[in-house]
C-alpha cells in the first residue's frame, strides 16, 4: 500500500504559487500512489460547499474539479477537516471524488495501523482555543451557521480570522504546539500506532516511549510555493519528501 500525506495548504486566491503547487503535484507525485490523504487545512477558510462555483469561491470550484480529474485516475483521495475547512461538506466531497475522515481516524496501511489527525485536538495547552474548537465543531452550531446568508458567513469568518491572528502574538509557540500528555493518552487509546498530524508547521519525526511501547509521530510541513508530503510505502519507514514544480515558461 503505497500513500502520500500532505496538510497545510492554505489554498487561496492570495496564494498563487501553492495553488500552481498544488495542482503539479497532482500530476507529479501522487500519481505514483494508491491513496492521497489530506490531513486538514486544504483551504484558507471555507464557508460552506455553496460558494464553490465558479462565481464564487474560484479556487474552491478549481481544486474540486482537479481533484476529481485525479481520482479517475484510480486513486483513492481522502480529507480530514482542519482548523479552517472543517465546514466542508459532503456536496464537495461528491464533486471533488473524496472521503471525508474523522479526527482521529485509525487506518490500516499494509498492515501496520496508522492513527491521522489535524493535530489542532492535541494543542491542550492554548485552552481558549479549544473552547472555541468544541463549539464550531458541534453540529448544532454547524447547521444554524451554514443556514446564515454566503456574504454573512465570509464575514463573520474573516472577522475570526483576524481575532485568531491577533491571538497567535499573545501566544508562546509551546502553548501552540501539542502537549505530550495529549499525544501519549491518544496513542494510548488507540493500541500505540504510529501517528501522523499537520496544523503545528514543526515538521518532525518523533518517538515517543508509551507504556513502554515505543510510537512514532511524524509531523507534517505546511506548504509554500513547493509541495512537502510524507511518502508511505510500506517496504521501510515513511519519508519526508519536497517536489518543486518548475516555473512557469
Amino acid at each position: 500500500m503505497s500513500a502520500l500525506f500532505i496538510s497545510d495548504l492554505h489554498l487561496c486566491e492570495q496564494r498563487a504559487g501553492t495553488l500552481r503547487a498544488f495542482f503539479a503535484f497532482l500530476q507529479g507525485p501522487a500519481r505514483s500512489v494508491q491513496a492521497l490523504y489530506i490531513l486538514g487545512d486544504l483551504f484558507e477558510y471555507w464557508a460552506g460547499d455553496d460558494d464553490a462555483t465558479p462565481l464564487g469561491n474560484a479556487v474552491g470550484n478549481a481544486v474540486g474539479d482537479a481533484l476529481a480529474a485525479f481520482a479517475e485516475t484510480g486513486a483513492s483521495v481522502f480529507f480530514l477537516p482542519g482548523n479552517r475547512d472543517f465546514l466542508l461538506g459532503e456536496s464537495f466531497a461528491r464533486r471533488a471524488r473524496l472521503q471525508i475522515l474523522p479526527d482521529p481516524a485509525l487506518i490500516d496501511l499494509g498492515g501496520e495501523a496508522v492513527l491521522l489527525s489535524h493535530g489542532d485536538i492535541l494543542c491542550t495547552d492554548d485552552e481558549h482555543y479549544q473552547s472555541f474548537r468544541r463549539l464550531v465543531r458541534d453540529p448544532a452550531w454547524q447547521r444554524a451557521f451554514l443556514e446564515r446568508p454566503l456574504a454573512q458567513r465570509k464575514q463573520v469568518i474573516e472577522g475570526l480570522r483576524s481575532q485568531s491572528e491577533t491571538a497567535k502574538q499573545e501566544k508562546t509557540m509551546e502553548i501552540m504546539d501539542v502537549n505530550a500528555s495529549a499525544v501519549e493518552a491518544l496513542l494510548r487509546e488507540h493500541g500505540y500506532p504510529a501517528l501522523i498530524h499537520g496544523h503545528t508547521h514543526r515538521p518532525a519525526h518523533h518517538v515517543h516511549v508509551v507504556d513502554g511501547r515505543s510510537c512514532e509521530r511524524w509531523v507534517l510541513a505546511d506548504w509554500h510555493d513547493d509541495a512537502p508530503y510524507l511518502r508511505w510505502d510500506g517496504a521501510g519507514p515513511p519519508v519526508a519528501l519536497r517536489f518543486r514544480p518548475k516555473p512557469d515558461g
